[in-house]
């Protein structure tokens, strides 16, 4: 990947990590989430007019991503229950690596390389080492860690090659999102109910205002992996492990010991090995569909 590509990317890793902060601060997790995705909804409806529409080829792949991403909010908010942002986040996040890249290697033809293997090693040896810290987190938010994290292995795959698919990967990205910000308030309305939905403004604005940083985050993204690979920017992007374990321990007062700034730095170090994969894959990639 070229240094603008890398730069921009880890800007969207601090700004994921920031809006994570901004979740695990929050008192009603599942509400906080809610009123981000329709924020995401809003701007992406003022968006949409403006941009060309995708092609029709990778429509599946955005309403796939779409659904999933319900489900890594519900698995999201799960996971913060009960379980500090320095210890569940980086494992959410540190298994993505390996499944994106695995889902590139079968489904876009993206073949890590040595280096690349070695990070993904380094990456699962800092997540058992995250994963033994802590009872809370053994017994109680390491299953929905993990399940966050294959539901972000899911959708990074997915909008990835939607992305390449779409021939517009920022078009792509405003629609796919608009129909995730949509999808979220009718789940919220089942588990609870529409009322509660209505609280004061100040909260509402700062849950809005994480709505949009999320989406400048994962819009990064997703146009980086429409033009390098998706296990490389993937992994960069997890690189937001150590921007959240600071950020929890400045913000959130949560403790940072020495064992978990050396998982941390283990889970980033084998983030950076597989960003270190080619920009070229050895296979083809995917073509983009005419319109």
């Amino acid at each position: 990947m070229s240094i603008g590509v890398t730069l921009v990317v880890l800007l969207a890793a601090l700004l994921h990590a920031s809006w994570n902060a901004m979740l695990r601060a929050g008192t009603d997790r599942l509400w906080s989430m809610t009123v981000m995705c329709i924020a995401v909804a809003a701007a992406c409806a003022l968006a949409a007019p403006f941009l060309p529409m995708p092609a029709r080829a990778s429509w599946g792949c955005a309403i796939a991503s779409a659904v999933l991403h319900v489900g890594y909010n519900l698995f999201l908010v799960r996971t913060y229950r009960s379980g500090d942002l320095g210890q569940t986040y980086p494992i959410a996040r540190g298994t993505s690596p390996l499944l994106v890249s695995l889902g590139a290697a079968l489904f876009a033809g993206e073949w890590p390389d040595g280096i690349s293997m070695a990070g993904v090693l380094l990456v699962s040896g800092g997540i058992l080492a995250l994963a033994f810290q802590g009872r809370r987190v053994g017994l109680n938010s390491l299953p929905y860690a993990l399940g966050t994290g294959c539901f972000i292995g899911a959708y990074s795959v997915t909008d990835g090659i939607g992305a390449r698919l779409s021939g517009a990967p920022v078009a792509y990205t405003v629609w796919m999102c608009l129909m995730w910000g949509v999808l979220m308030p009718p789940v919220y309305v089942l588990l609870r109910d529409g009322r509660s939905l209505i609280r004061g403004r100040r909260e509402t604005a700062l849950a809005a205002g994480g709505g949009l940083v999320s989406l400048a985050a994962y819009g990064i993204v997703i146009v980086a992996m429409a033009f390098g690979p998706m296990g490389s920017v993937s992994a960069l992007r997890e690189t937001s492990v150590v921007f959240a374990a600071l950020i929890g321990r400045v913000f959130l007062h949560e403790r940072l010991t020495f064992g978990r700034i050396a998982a941390c730095s283990v889970v980033a170090i084998g983030a950076i090995c597989i960003g270190h994969q080619s920009a070229k894959p050895p296979h083809p990639p995917i073509r983009i569909a005419p319109r």
